[in-house]
């Protein structure tokens, strides 16, 4: 049996090339390479996986059922972490703070969510 190994997330987007641009400053890599219609992200890290937009003409669904988290070192982080992606153009949806655990739920520019958690 071939053993598998994860090595993307494909996020579907009208505008892949500034979602690439958007998740590239995010993260602080580079764009790995353009084909047809997807533009790969460098991985954040030699064994992780890396980012994919893939342009797609139907509008995506208005809730998707799968989203990024992203970890920030502790509660006092979150606020600048937060301001960087908005500034970067991702939109504050929602605070988070349960069971002693904090966490901030975003929108990139093209509406998919991901979440900055503090911890």
């Amino acid at each position: 049996m071939t053993e598998l190994r994860w090595d993307a997330m494909v996020i579907d987007c009208r505008d892949p090339e500034s979602l690439a641009v958007f998740w590239a400053a995010l993260l602080d890599v580079e764009v790995r390479g353009r084909w047809h219609q997807y533009i790969g992200l460098q991985s954040t890290a030699p064994d992780l996986p890396r980012l994919v937009f893939q342009r797609v003409d139907d509008p995506h669904p208005a809730k998707t059922s799968a989203h990024l988290d992203f970890h920030v070192p502790s509660v006092a982080d979150l606020p600048g972490a937060v301001n960087r992606a908005v500034s970067l153009g991702a939109r504050l949806i929602e605070e988070q703070e349960q069971d002693g655990q904090s966490w901030r739920v975003l929108a990139d520019p093209d509406g998919n969510l991901f979440c900055l958690v503090a911890g």
